[in-house]
């Protein structure tokens, strides 16, 4: 172990090893953070030095500690590789998606949707270790992203809803989901390209304060306390910080800094409200809100992506803005787009595009039944008295998605054991079955109503954002 001055300590600072005031008496476990009130108690003990195995740990949740205990890595082919790696996925989709089935179109936009989270995670390590940020490049990968959603919109959010959370790191899986989430947003409030490279930079360095924290405080499985929700506050100021060092411009900074203030001012780090929080600031915490509540996290099960829109469109406490919330209506329709819905033809259904005159009368995908083409059925909700009576909850769609895996698995052992026939593809029985847990629930047909009439939620009136 190695002798540490307590003049050297400051608050804030911690480490990737635990630090010792003797070799059996534990002072502070490894990553967590260093405070004025230890220091202060350590002087008026009148220790002068403490012990530790590790040293200052400069990364976060994504497990990077100092870049003396790191191998030699080659900076420029690794940039070079994330890089190349993005480029080809998105001049890949630009040449085979066009043409292609919607299966062959999600797991291409899957594809680049992975590669932009091993960039993000690249940016993420290399401030963590260099404390730099190449922001020419960033722009540059934010504008291709920016093009990509616009070309795939209703794929990617398919496939956002899909992620899951055990594959990636929280911080990399929250930024990604809350970015494409944001950009989408943006192109519903009509941004202009600039604005749009602004506001995708901004979401993904959004949390990048957190790289400066204990990440068993943003990991936990258990309730924080007063005192952890306060240190896990200080992240926007840390942010901020970070974001100004390295010399963004002033809405990225304010971006970062405000994304948890409020339009009542009860929000955090400055209580401001309403016109004083930055454009940015206000689709971020939207996204951001929405993306939190639709997503698993350690110490909770995620709702779904409905009753998290309602969260939101319910908006009791004013706490975001308006016009965002109704932009995101629109962009991902009352029923969100992926979700799972049992008409009232009583078939089921994946919500697969908006529809931009109605969000409550999205595009539906039937799961099994396909055209003559062998393109799977779609519907356009309202239209030949087809409506959506209610959403699938988690079970249900899990079921579903099992016996839809093993009707097309035993269809394609068919199709190679014998001739391939034209003829389209009827719903087998047991797809009817997938709907056998609803019974238990009688569901009553009846017609659209211009308030939401599902789960409690008489008292939302969309037709307030006209």
């Amino acid at each position: 172990m190695e002798n540490i001055s307590v003049d050297s300590l400051k608050a804030g600072n911690c480490f990737s090893s635990d630090l010792m005031v003797d070799s059996t008496f534990l002072l502070l476990p490894k990553s967590a953070e260093v405070t004025d009130d230890l220091i202060k108690a350590l002087k008026q003990w009148g220790f002068d030095e403490i012990l530790a195995d590790g040293q200052i740990n400069r990364g976060g949740d994504i497990g990077i500690t100092s870049l003396d205990d790191e191998e030699p890595v080659d900076d420029k082919a690794q940039k070079e590789k994330i890089g190349e790696s993005v480029k080809k996925a998105i001049e890949s989709s630009k040449h085979s998606a066009v043409g292609n089935s919607d299966q062959a179109r999600i797991e291409l936009v899957h594809s680049v949707y992975e590669e932009y989270m091993n960039y993000i995670e690249s940016v993420f390590t290399h401030y963590a270790t260099h404390k730099e940020i190449d922001k020419e490049e960033l722009s540059e990968t934010v504008q291709e992203l920016c093009i990509f959603i616009k070309d795939h919109r209703r794929f990617i959010l398919r496939v956002n809803a899909t992620i899951q959370a055990d594959k990636r790191n929280f911080l990399i899986i929250h930024t990604m989901r809350t970015t494409v989430l944001a950009i989408a947003i943006g192109f519903q409030l009509h941004l202009p390209l600039s604005k749009m490279i602004e506001l995708g930079v901004t979401c993904i360095l959004h949390e990048i304060g957190m790289l400066r924290l204990p990440p068993q405080l943003y990991m936990s499985s258990r309730k924080l306390s007063v005192r952890e929700k306060a240190q896990i506050s200080k992240h926007t100021l840390l942010g901020y910080s970070i974001i100004k060092d390295l010399s963004f411009g002033l809405p990225i900074q304010l971006g970062v800094l405000e994304h948890h203030e409020k339009e009542n001012g009860t929000g955090y780090p400055r209580r401001l409200t309403g016109e004083k929080i930055s454009a940015n600031a206000k689709v971020i915490a939207v996204a951001c809100t929405y993306e939190a509540i639709s997503s698993p996290r350690s110490y909770k099960d995620e709702k779904s992506t409905f009753d998290a829109l309602l969260e939101l469109l319910q908006n009791r406490e004013h706490a975001y803005d308006a016009s965002v919330i109704k932009a995101l209506l629109y962009t991902v329709s009352l029923y969100p787009i992926g979700t799972y819905v049992y008409l009232s033809n009583r078939k089921v259904a994946e919500v697969i595009d908006t529809n931009p005159d109605n969000p409550k009368l999205p595009v539906v995908q039937l799961l099994t039944e396909r055209e003559a083409d062998g393109s799977f059925k779609t519907y356009q909700v309202g239209e030949n008295n087809i409506n959506i009576l209610r959403i699938l909850n988690k079970q249900e769609k899990e079921d579903i998605k099992k016996i839809i895996s093993q009707k097309f698995s035993s269809e394609e052992k068919n199709q190679n054991a014998g001739p391939v026939t034209s003829e389209p593809v009827a719903p087998s029985a047991p797809v009817q079955s997938s709907v056998a847990p609803m019974q238990s629930t009688p569901v009553k047909e009846e017609p659209e109503v211009e308030t939401l009439a599902a789960d409690g939620t008489e008292d939302v009136d969309i037709s307030i954002f006209g």
